[in-house]
């Protein structure tokens, strides 16, 4: 999809009759790698333009997963609190174990040998009934601190996945094409990863708890077995890089040429809660796509909302059912509060028995849960009231008995139905699949938002990608909630989290190192966020879960477009000599960044500014007056012309010299100044956005310009 400026470039063009929106009729998939765009012809095959048959699907790209997603961050927002992400990396509970290696979507039936290059292993000494194949070309799993040997109950000793977050991931990166995926009948369509050509590593560091020492020997091992790209869904509070093992293992993988892709964190929408904010790291976060499984709520004055669901339970058709809100449902040892967010034991199942059920969506009990405890209450179905943070996110659950969430608005809606009716009635749809959905994608509530508390001069996230009711496989060793209650059993499943999103980079950055072998992790990331998207298929700006128009806080460069990072024109490249310099600016000493390096290094006496860092995005968090950042960009594409246009932040002066940049070749760098001015209205708002894009008419290099502007 063009943005506006490219659209109205075009349109002023004297050949040109019009510009709008082209659209499709055509066979659906399951569906995020269809909103990224340009993927399939109508014939439902790979487009010959598309990076899919450009970079021939991945083809013997090497992509490990580190199951490491935890009840929190990554892992499911779907059915667990978010708020446990903010725990140290040694406290993260995990919920990702390894992978299910007889799921289909590693099966390798047409794959050629295993590549030369690999040089790991398939660690099944433990459990011998585990295989690795020509796809699924090895897996590890990490016990350091002797978390597993001592679990109760026992778990299994192997690189197995035993609760379906890790299959997930690694099929939505990777995963070979699947026909007929779906999860109760619901998204069904050809399930594949970014990369689904691409082989795959398992590397197993959570068992209950999350270790350091089990992620740094994985990083070790993942630069020795020879992968290309490191998909890493988990995360802590952001810390200092020095204590940071995700910081310091990622720094080794990336000074070899390995991308290592990030989840960005769940503890949106609150700011300044990204995680992996290290600027080696590629950070994810997670927005929605066109695709919902709606679930209608009729009230007894023939009122609907539109909520959503994927229980495979449904109420017989055109009932209506008596309605009560948990909190007029309680037991006399209860509270209203906790009746309200239907707790554990908390409905009185006198009260209960036959009716649908009001609950309230708070963070520290799962939602499947609550239906759960209204389904042993004797209730016949539940209403899910989603909170006034969450907004008009919602997020589609397997519940264990007809179930609908609705919105925040529609859910004040109810509650002035149930106080002014004196017998409420209300009756739930079955769930069914819905396409084309407006707007889309917008940005997930629990998204972790910037900016970087640790670094501001580094924006973070840098992008956005699908990571909301993503369907991929998953393990049969548990039922779909993850629940030990949850005795059903499918092959795919549908998650949300920032776990999900972090997959899809890590596919399309498997994609752009087939395309592109001799390219850096930067020049990749460089080129899936200078042409990002940062509008909706209603052809206007994002949107945040409550209809507000987000920023690069939400989104970083904007909404991944595949197919346009193949050829971005130009590219921000960083060394690993800028790396370490940049550390510098941290203030490290010789003996500090040895952590990093292997050996003592002694800064210059004249440190760089973290601003300068050869970075996509330009942030400056504490302009006064005027400041001065420096770029270089290395031209990827033709010999050509690049002129620059600026978007100017609210208050602020933005001059860019020189504003054209002439390239007589491949590979040719230009370095650019932009200056930054303030003027008195932007002084104390607060953090104020705008960007930068070169472009030599085919070619849009985008980067957002994040400042805060002081007296």
């Amino acid at each position: 999809m063009l943005e506006e400026e490219e659209a109205t470039l075009i349109s002023e063009h004297p050949d040109v009759v019009s510009v709008f929106e082209n659209t499709m009729k055509t066979l659906h998939t399951t569906r995020s790698w269809d909103v990224m765009g340009g993927f399939l012809n109508r014939q439902g095959k790979a487009h010959p333009e598309s990076i899919w048959a450009k970079a021939d699907y991945g083809d013997d790209i090497i992509v490990a997963n580190f199951d490491t997603g935890s009840s929190s961050v990554p892992s499911m927002p779907s059915f667990l609190p978010p708020f446990l992400f903010g725990l140290s990396l040694t406290k993260l509970r995990s919920h990702s174990k390894g992978v299910w290696p007889e799921s289909e979507s590693f099966g390798d039936e047409g794959y050629g040998p295993v590549p030369k290059r690999w040089r790991g292993i398939c660690q099944n000494n433990t459990k011998h009934s585990f295989h690795c194949n020509r796809k699924l070309i090895g897996a590890r799993f990490y016990d350091l601190s002797q978390q597993a040997k001592s679990a109760s109950p026992p778990v299994e000793y192997s690189p197995r996945d035993s609760e379906g977050h890790g299959t997930h991931t690694l099929s939505t990166a990777a995963g070979g094409f699947v026909r007929g995926a779906n999860i109760y009948g619901r998204a069904k369509g050809t399930a594949r990863g970014g990369s689904p050509h691409a082989r795959v590593a398992a590397y197993k560091v959570c068992w209950d708890l999350c270790a350091d020492a089990n992620l740094l020997a994985a990083f070790d091992d993942a630069i020795h077995d020879g992968v290309d790209v490191i998909s890493l869904s988990v995360g802590a509070l952001p810390s200092e890089y020095l204590f940071d093992s995700i910081a310091l293992g990622s720094f080794h993988a990336v000074q070899r040429g390995i991308t290592v892709v990030c989840s960005a964190g769940n503890e949106g929408p609150t700011p300044g809660t990204v995680s992996n904010i290290a600027p080696w790291l590629f950070t994810v976060g997670a927005s929605t796509i066109d695709r919902e499984f709606y679930s209608l709520v009729t009230l007894a004055d023939n009122k609907k909302m539109k909520g959503v669901s994927l229980s495979p339970k449904s109420l017989p058709a055109h009932k209506p059912y008596p309605l009560i809100d948990g909190s007029d449902a309680k037991r006399p040892n209860a509270s209203a509060e906790e009746a309200g967010w239907c707790y554990p034991a908390t409905l009185d199942p006198g009260k209960v028995r036959g009716k649908i059920v009001v609950c309230s969506r708070d963070p520290s009990l799962a939602r499947v849960e609550k239906g759960v405890d209204v389904l042993k209450a004797g209730g016949a179905g539940m209403i899910l009231a989603n909170s006034d943070e969450e907004g008009n996110s919602l997020v589609a659950d397997p519940h264990f008995l007809p179930a609908s969430m609705i919105t925040y608005k529609d859910a004040l809606r109810l509650s002035s139905y149930l106080k002014s009716t004196k017998s409420p009635t209300a009756t739930i749809s079955p769930a069914t699949t819905v396409l084309g959905v407006k707007p889309a994608p917008a940005m997930a509530s629990f998204s972790s938002r910037g900016p970087n508390l640790i670094n501001p001069e580094i924006l973070k996230p840098d992008i956005t990608a699908p990571g909301v009711d993503i369907l991929a496989a998953f393990t049969r060793e548990v039922g779909p909630t993850m629940l030990d209650v949850d005795k059903r059993r499918v092959g795919f499943n549908v998650m949300s989290g920032t776990s999900m999103s972090c997959p899809h980079i890590s596919g399309v950055a498997g994609l752009l190192k087939k395309l592109h072998p001799r390219w850096s992790p930067a020049a990749i990331r460089s080129a899936i966020m200078t042409t990002a998207r940062t509008r909706d298929n209603t052809r206007t700006p994002m949107k945040d879960a409550n209809r507000e128009k987000a920023t690069p806080f939400d989104y970083g460069a904007g909404h991944v477009r595949p197919n346009r990072a193949m050829d971005p024109g130009l590219v921000y490249d960083i060394t690993f000599t800028d790396y370490v310099h940049f550390l510098c600016s941290r203030g490290y000493n010789a003996s500090s960044m040895a952590q990093f390096i292997g050996k003592r290094y002694a800064c210059p006496s004249k440190t760089m500014r973290a601003e300068d860092l050869n970075y996509p995005s330009i942030a400056v968090p504490n302009l006064q007056k005027s400041f001065t950042v420096s770029r270089t960009v290395r031209n990827v594409g033709t010999p050509g012309t690049y002129n620059v246009r600026i978007k100017a932040p609210f208050g602020i002066d933005v001059s860019v010299k020189p504003q054209t940049l002439e390239f007589a070749k491949v590979e040719e760098e230009k370095t650019f100044h932009v200056r930054l001015r303030s003027r008195g209205e932007s002084v104390g708002v607060g953090y104020v956005f705008g960007g930068l894009t070169w472009t030599d008419g085919t070619h849009y290099v985008r980067s957002p310009l994040v400042v805060n502007a002081f007296s």
